[in-house]
Formats: C-alpha cells, sequence, structure tokens
C-alpha cells in the first residue's frame, strides 16, 4: 500500500531556513512530502546542510541566497522558488532579528534594520507570493508570545515588529480567504535556538514560568506549521497559534 505524504506535489519557501526554527521547519516540510526552497544570508554553510540533509532523505531543496531586510532580494528569491519548482504553495515567513535594548539607547539604524527585516521583508514575501498562489495556498507568518506577555526588558522593539505582523495577518484574511489562500501565525515561545538558547541569560529569567518546566525546541514549533501547511487545516485562517510551553498561559 502506498503511503501518500500531506505534502506531496506542493513547493513550499522557508525564509530564514538556514539553522534553527527555520532549518526545523524546512526539514518537517521536506519529511511531509514538499519541495523546499530557503533563504539565507549569514549562514552559507548551514543552508547547503539544510539542503544535502533533505535530499539525503529523498526530497528535493534549493538554498537561496537573499537579504530578508532588501526587497528586491526577496522577490526575486520568490521568484526563483517559483522557478525551480513550478509554482509556490506554502511561503513560511520565519527570517527576522532580535536586536533592541533599552528603548533611550536603540540607534534609529538598529530600529530601521529591524523593521526592513521582521516588517517589510514579510510584507514583500507575502505580496510576491499571492500572486502566484492558487486556491488552496497557505502563507504562515512566524510571530512571538512576546506579543502577549513581555517577559523581560530591553525587547520592545522587537515586540514591535513582531506585533505588526498579528495585525497585518487579521486583515490579510480578508484579501485572501476568497481566493482560497489560508493565513495563520505561530507564536514561539521560549525555544532553544541559536538566538535564545535554553542556557542563555534569557532562560534564567524566563525558565521559572514554563508551565511545562523546560524551553521548546524547534522541531515542536516546525510541527505547528506543518500542521498549518496540510490539507487539514483547510479551515483554519487568522489564526493566532501560540506554543510557548506555557509561559504565557
Amino acid at each position: 500500500m502506498t503511503i501518500s505524504l500531506p505534502l506531496a506535489g506542493k513547493a513550499a519557501l522557508v525564509t530564514g531556513g538556514s539553522r534553527s526554527i527555520g532549518a526545523a521547519i524546512a526539514r518537517r516540510l521536506a519529511a511531509d512530502g514538499a519541495s523546499v526552497a530557503i533563504t539565507y544570508n549569514a549562514s552559507p554553510e548551514k543552508a547547503r546542510q539544510v539542503v544535502a540533509d533533505i535530499e539525503a532523505a529523498g526530497g528535493r531543496a534549493i538554498a537561496i541566497a537573499a537579504d530578508a531586510g532588501a526587497p528586491e532580494a526577496v522577490r526575486a528569491a520568490v521568484t526563483r522558488a517559483i522557478e525551480a519548482f513550478g509554482g509556490i504553495d506554502i511561503l513560511v515567513n520565519n527570517a527576522g532579528l532580535g536586536l533592541g535594548g533599552p528603548i533611550e539607547e536603540v540607534s534609529f539604524e538598529t530600529y530601521e534594520r529591524m523593521i526592513a527585516v521582521n516588517v517589510t521583508g514579510v510584507f514583500v514575501a507575502t505580496q510576491e507570493a499571492a500572486r502566484h498562489m492558487k486556491a488552496g495556498g497557505r502563507i504562515i507568518q512566524i510571530g512571538s508570545s512576546m506579543t502577549r506577555y513581555a517577559a523581560f526588558p530591553t525587547a520592545s522593539l522587537y515586540t514591535l515588529t513582531k506585533g505588526a505582523i498579528t495585525g497585518f495577518n487579521r486583515s490579510l484574511v480578508r484579501d485572501l480567504g476568497p481566493k482560497g489562500i489560508t493565513v495563520n501565525t505561530v507564536h514561539p515561545g521560549p525555544t532553544d535556538t541559536d538566538m535564545n538558547p535554553a542556557d542563555g541569560p534569557v532562560a534564567r529569567i524566563v525558565g521559572p514560568g514554563m508551565a511545562v518546566g523546560r524551553y521548546g525546541q524547534p522541531h515542536e514549533i516546525a510541527a505547528v506549521v506543518a500542521f498549518l501547511a496540510s490539507p487539514d487545516a483547510a479551515f483554519v485562517t487568522g489564526a493566532d497559534i501560540v506554543a510557548d510551553g506555557g509561559l504565557t498561559a
């Protein structure tokens, strides 16, 4: 008996897919049958490894160099993914920066860079992909549980950018719903990543508040994304799904 994978025949683009949560998402979507394009900026070796891992498991993948804060590079990445796989069915806007500091000390250059990557890059990728998606398309944004509960100081700029995406999606569902495209946001809580390791300084602050008593793992966030990308989630749109180990409960 042949078992059909839930994303067989689908094409996905995962921005910032070379490491941590993005890499886990790329690997999971590929394991579920999708052809996967990832973008990367500063980690070419890690991007190549993700592609190699997917191909070794029998999947299809490509890595595309693209600064998520450069609109033309983002548009070109969407075009490249479509050329490689013949279309785009799933977009996961994962690329993001976590710069910040006390609000009085954040430079305007830092603000502009954060907006460019975390907001403008998401808008451009979403707009470009939506122009090519057909019914059944999936757009999934990676937000943050910080938009629900600010667990520590110095993250106001980061939270500003993630809050913008939450608002963007609430209206976007009305634009794309009639076309059969769903739009959802996954809000990870403290997850063991390069940016926020489980043994890092933030963990010492938020760790006691974790209802499950531990940090999340990238593959656990990827599992939520995989559900939203699947046919089983066809009736789920406009959702803010929090995967944070109960931190904000």
